[in-house]
């Protein structure tokens, strides 16, 4: 059956892809040899109830050439497919989906029938991502997929697995070494969600702010001679002064400020260092401290401390030992709840004067005034506002104003307050303003699992690429803090803790368990009676600080617990509550390794497949996945993860501008899918893959690359017109050529099979892509082709034929890897083939094959007709005309080399005859070739006039570009302040209009000489 004229990827594709899943091309194992190593690759799981975007595209062809390459060297390989239950963004999506059906909310529902109903969620959305992945041509072992919850309590039918049991395992035994405690730490609030989330989950933004200038009034009425000086060291002011100048962006955190800091340097305030100031709007007294977290040259040089709700002021607050006072609830309302304003206060300044206390019961203590209580946290920054103007505490200004009528000066004083740009905050998925909180979380202590992971990125046992990643990695990990691991969410992995009601903390993978161990603690308590535990369900407004206790009482009130039943005199039932909240996903995720391996059951995978060959993923989750992978690996099963991290960058537009919705720049790549073909947009993925490079996607590029497929195709049906398929076998190694042009695409094959070898094994895909794409488009498409034509026609005809089908043949098994489809479709109906081309194997030909002296030759040829074709279009030669061409020197190796193939090189360069000269006529194309020089005459073949107009104005409106192009690099300021993209860009665009200048004046002066 004869091909067909064009490849149709709307058809091919979806018919191929299933073919691949019914025959399971992917499995794990699939055409490996006996003996043969393993490779294998985790995929970064996507969010399950996500879609594919362009970075999922980008990262996943890499992935994928890596693993067709090695499969196809007959490697054992496994591909692990998989989804991300995704605390936040699961429970937003279901949340959303349940609003927009007038479903009850999930505090109506309960935790139990809202988790089953993510559950829902999650079985209807799981295909999207994973047939989108297949769309893009993946190869994964699909019969493997993996659920970071699978397993887990409530799971559905065909939702089994252990992966939930693995993380519930690990967590109990870090827990139990020390390695996980629970405690206050400040986090990221999102005030929607009501949860922690990761900095990773937060976009700071710069918006449109205000600072407030306020003053702090010292204590029993002191005052200080406060000073301010210039550079030289000249008083500029001096005055007499009771109070201290603060600044802030946000005034409604001022009510719980611990303190006010001033750095040991500034000698404005070395007086009152220690000194107390009376709080605003609040009956207590603060100290000023000295610290080296002030910036004395900004603003007053005085910042109010805030422990609880700044990530700064928190480590000031550490480091001086100030009570950190919490002012919000969970929806960033000031707090209603706790003792009177009053009764809190009082209690407060006991504590400043020194007084016992604790952590929790500073957190405990409301000292929101009463006026405040309830409010939204931006009406409670109006009203202390303007409640701090009605007291006068504001920094003023003097303003001046004439009066029209009298021309007289009114002078007035107003409130100071700056407008000003400042970075705020926002979750990425509520896009509300994200508080810092300091609230109850559990903690892996990071410091103590840190030092493998570093040690093994040091001694070369993980290898990161680039090296840039290390240094980050390094930056990260030697100064890393406790990792906040607990969300306030319903779905995920909930913690396996529980408290009886006073509090006492019982850790175990099951109730049961948990039990077992709050008897053993009590037993004593009940002389002998029988113990039965029972676990209280969970309620809709339960949270974590109701599950202990609260803060300043050692038992839970019976609203909350009931009590214990202690009224049969032989048996006692003891109430246990399970901790509410659940594990952040990293820490699941953090285990993908060998969860996905069936860890903790010693599986034939997890031998044969861990550590994992290489992690390809996105630089910009180096912290938050893979040091985590690498720390909890090595604390769980004392191994590496991975042998090698390939980080990438961000894909970006053409211009290398962020895609945003709000640009208008996102590209779907579904949409480049349909219009272009997965095969083109894997092939531009693979082609921009530079290391440490800007990635930048341009549809014009994708369409040059579906051409390039085109190319192909219209080769092989070259080869088909002209009899090279019929009766083809795949054959391993090429026929035995006699003709040079056949000895050299034999050679050129072979050449660029090392090149494609060295640069995946290097993890250069753009490498690899360049070198491809130079051989199929420009050898074998270009060259060859023609060459052969004559050829086809003479003596050497059946070795051309079987020289042909074996390069078109190399050409599909190289590029299989980036272009799957459309050379899994030219391979099934070029010949007689005994497998698939997603298991061929990957060639390996001798360097022998590269005959040198046909290389020489042959490149001899092509660029002297690349030469004679781009000298006759950059002087408008009309392309059908027939030139005369002369040799002024040819050495005996430039003759023998035109002798044995003049008829190619003039039928494809346009010369009609070549005859010697001395020397070169004026105003004629000179063309410099190894050995020989030649020239064309031009007189008479063009119209010199109208030749020397058009290249003038060429170079008149080259000169202005090259103009402006030096002017912007000339400009320090533009040198200094542009993206060093845009700066590499102009540079690189100054070079090209340069030398097309140079040409073009060398050409105007060839055409001066005739006249």
């Amino acid at each position: 059956m004869p091909m067909e004229k064009t490849f149709s990827p709307a058809e091919a594709e979806a018919r191929i892809t299933a073919a691949w899943i019914s025959e399971k091309v992917g499995a794990a194992g699939a055409n490996a040899k006996p003996g043969a190593p393993a490779f294998s690759i985790m995929i970064p799981p996507p969010n399950v109830t996500g879609s594919l975007h362009m970075g999922h595209a980008f990262n996943n062809t890499l992935q994928d050439i890596l693993i067709r390459w090695h499969r196809m060297q007959g490697h054992d390989t496994l591909w692990q497919v998989g989804t991300d239950h995704a605390g936040i963004a699961t429970q937003m999506v279901t949340e959303r989906d349940m609003a927009l059906n007038q479903e009850p909310n999930r505090r109506d529902m309960g935790r139990e029938k809202f988790t089953a109903r993510v559950w829902q969620q999650k079985v209807k959305s799981r295909g999207t991502i994973i047939g989108q992945l297949q769309r893009l041509g993946a190869s994964c072992d699909w019969d493997r997929e993996a659920f970071t919850m699978s397993g887990a309590p409530g799971a559905p039918a065909g939702e089994d697995g252990n992966f939930h049991d693995a993380v519930i395992k690990v967590f109990v035994d870090m827990y139990n070494k020390g390695l996980i405690y629970r405690g206050k730490r400040l986090v990221n609030w999102d005030p929607h969600f009501e949860t922690a989330i990761s900095d990773l989950e937060v976009e700071n933004t710069e918006v449109a702010g205000h600072m407030w200038h306020f003053k702090y009034i010292l204590a029993n009425g002191e005052t200080y001679e406060y000073i301010e000086k210039d550079e030289e060291g000249n008083v500029t002011l001096r005055e007499r002064r009771d109070y201290i100048s603060i600044a802030t962006t946000r005034p409604e955190t001022m009510l719980g400020d611990g303190a006010v800091a001033v750095h040991p340097s500034d000698a404005r305030y070395a007086a009152i260092v220690g000194k107390m100031v009376h709080l605003p709007l609040c009956d207590r007294l603060i100290p000023i401290i000295s610290d080296e977290y002030p910036d004395p040259t900004f603003g007053s040089g005085a910042v109010k401390i805030t422990g609880a709700h700044d990530f700064n002021d928190y480590q000031v607050a550490k480091r001086n030992n100030l009570p950190c006072y919490r002012l919000m609830d969970t929806r960033a309302q000031m707090r209603a709840d706790g003792a009177p304003y009053a009764e809190a206060v009082a209690r407060a300044r006991e504590i400043a004067a020194g007084s016992p206390t604790n952590e929790s019961e500073v957190d405990s203590l409301n000292l929101v005034p009463e006026k405040y209580r309830g409010l939204d946290r931006f009406e409670a920054r109006k009203a202390v506002v303007a409640d701090i103007n009605a007291l006068g505490l504001c920094v003023s200004t003097l303003i001046s104003e004439i009066d029209p009528e009298t021309g007289s000066e009114h002078l007035t004083r107003e409130p100071f307050v700056e407008d000003k740009k400042i970075m705020q905050p926002f979750g990425d998925r509520s896009k509300v303003v994200i508080e810092p909180m300091l609230t109850d979380q559990w903690f892996v202590d990071t410091a103590k699992i840190v030092e493998p992971a570093l040690e093994a990125v040091r001694t070369g046992k993980t290898k990161i690429i680039p090296e840039s990643g290390e240094k980050t990695y390094y930056h990260w990990l030697e100064n890393i803090e406790p990792w906040c691991i607990s969300r306030q969410l319903w779905w995920g992995h909930q913690i396996p803790v529980w408290y009886d009601r006073f509090g006492n903390t019982f850790c175990a993978a099951t109730f049961e368990s948990a039990a077992e161990k709050a008897v053993a603690l009590r037993s004593k308590d009940y002389g002998g009676r029988k113990i039965v535990v029972a676990e209280l369900p969970d309620e809709k407004s339960l949270t974590s600080p109701d599950i202990i206790g609260g803060s300043n009482t050692a038992q839970v009130s019976a609203a909350v617990w009931g009590d214990d039943d202690e009224s049969d005199l032989l048996e006692v039932t003891l109430f246990l509550r399970r901790d509410p909240d659940v594990l952040d996903t990293w820490f699941s995720s953090g285990l993908w390794p060998i969860g996905t391996l069936g860890w903790p059951e010693p599986t034939p995978e997890l031998a044969k497949y861990f550590p994992t060959s290489v992690l390809v993923t996105g630089a910009d989750i180096l912290f938050f996945w893979v040091a985590r992978m690498m720390m909890m690996q090595l604390a769980v099963v004392d191994e590496i993860p991975f042998h090698t991290v390939y980080l990438h960058g961000l894909v970006r537009d053409a211009k290398g501008k962020k895609m945003s919705k709000s640009l208008g720049n996102v590209i779907d790549p579904l949409e480049i899918i349909d219009e272009y073909g997965a095969d083109a947009l894997r092939f531009s993925n693979a082609a921009m893959a530079s290391l440490g490079g800007v990635l930048k996607l341009d549809t014009a590029r994708i369409a040059g690359y579906r051409n390039f497929g085109t190319k192909l195709w219209n080769a092989c049906r070259f080869a088909e017109m002209n009899g090279v398929w019929e009766g083809h076998i795949t054959q391993t190694q090429p026929p035995h050529a006699t003709a040079t042009v056949n000895r050299w695409i034999i050679g050129e094959t072979t050449r660029t099979l090392t090149e494609v070898n060295a640069a995946l094994t290097d993890y250069r895909f753009d490498q690899a892509a360049d070198a491809l794409y130079k051989f199929v488009w420009g050898k074998v498409c270009d060259w060859y082709v023609e060459f052969a034509k004559p050829l086809f026609d003479g003596p050497e005809a059946a070795e051309t034929r079987a020289t042909m089908a074996w390069v078109l043949d190399q050409s599909m098994i190289l590029l299989h890897p980036f272009m799957p489809f459309i050379t899994e479709e030219l391979w099934s109906t070029t010949g007689t083939r005994s497998k698939r081309l997603v298991h061929t194997d990957w060639p390996t030909l001798p360097q022998s094959l590269i005959d040198a002296p046909a290389m020489a030759e042959m490149t001899w040829v092509t660029t002297l007709i690349d030469d004679i074709r781009s000298a006759r279009a950059q002087m408008h030669v009309p392309v059908g005309l027939k030139l005369d061409m002369l040799a002024t020197t040819m050495d005996p190796a430039a003759t023998e080399a035109w002798t044995r193939n003049e008829v190619l090189i003039k039928r494809l360069a346009r010369i009609e005859s070549l005859t010697t000269a001395t020397t070169a006529p004026k105003g004629a194309i000179t063309i410099a070739a190894e050995g020989a020089s030649f020239a064309i005459p031009l007189d008479g073949i063009i119209d010199i006039a109208a030749e020397k107009s058009r290249l003038q104005k060429s170079l008149d409106k080259l000169a202005k570009e090259i103009g402006g192009l030096k002017g912007r690099l000339d400009n320090p300021n533009f040198v200094k302040s542009a993206p060093e993209d845009v700066i590499d860009e102009a540079r690189a665009n100054l070079e090209a209009r340069q030398d097309e200048s140079a040409k073009l004046t060398a050409a105007l002066a060839r055409l001066a000489e005739i006249g």
